[in-house]
């Protein structure tokens, strides 16, 4: 992944405050994250309970209660918007196309994660103290903080539609590993998934309807970015000298 920092001296007046309130910004972002996923770490070492489904340790073992963890959408788009901000918290004015697809992915996955859980999954989990905790900061704080942060602080231009097929890999990768480890484990990660619940036909349908939505989002994210200001700029990148004309 390539960073293309500026150079020195390239920043606008005022520029180096603007990066300092998104360093901090992300660094903010960053931190819930981590806090949350060690106090999730914690709860299941303990047999606490777990903040994607209010299960307790009681009858799974830990090495299963782990693996399941790392197999929830939740967990594993938190973790790349952890990345994905530690990033920003090393160059703000970071470029390149591969980035512009990790950003994507990390902002699509995220989204995804506060929709689903708020309008599908928020009134099936009934959490207290520390899974609670764990649960703001992965499905209320997060999303949407990141959101705002690339909301106010870009920098922009960043996405184009060829970058929207790259930022789906992941997501699609996860879905072809839930479904075919739940053949063998009969265990799904989401209700809406559990083809042991809903039959294949309909968690198909429901994976479907979730990769629109992402599609929705996707094509909503590319436009804005070509159209909204930001408060972090890009100066344009120099062209050589010997560069045809």
């Amino acid at each position: 992944m390539t960073s293309g920092r500026d150079r020195p001296g390239t920043e606008e007046p005022g520029q180096a405050g603007r990066m300092a309130a998104s360093r901090g910004w992300y660094a903010a972002i960053a931190a819930v994250i981590a806090l949350s996923l060690g106090i999730q770490l914690w709860l299941i070492v303990t047999g606490g309970a777990d903040a994607n489904s209010g299960e307790t340790g009681e009858a799974i073992s830990i090495p299963v209660r782990l693996w399941r963890l790392f197999s929830y959408f939740t967990v594993d788009s938190n973790i790349v918007v952890l990345i994905v901000s530690v990033l920003f918290i090393i160059d703000p004015l970071r470029r390149g196309s591969l980035w512009g697809i990790a950003w994507l992915n990390a902002l699509l996955a995220i989204t995804i994660t506060g929709i689903v859980f708020e309008v599908v999954l928020s009134t099936q989990v009934h959490l207290t103290g520390a899974a609670q905790i764990a649960n703001l900061g992965f499905h209320y704080f997060s999303p949407w903080a990141f959101v705002l942060a690339w909301l106010v602080f870009g920098p922009r231009p960043t996405f184009t539609f060829s970058t929207v097929p790259g930022a789906f890999v992941l997501p699609v990768i996860w879905l072809v590993y839930i479904f075919v480890q739940g053949a063998f484990t009969d265990w799904y990660p989401y209700p809406f998934l559990d083809v042991t619940d809903v039959g294949y036909g309909r968690a198909l349908l429901n994976a479907l309807l979730v990769v629109v939505l992402g599609l929705v989002l996707a094509v909503a994210y590319v436009v804005l970015d070509a159209r909204m200001p930001s408060v972090l700029r890009r100066r344009p990148e120099r062209v050589s000298a010997n560069a045809p004309r």
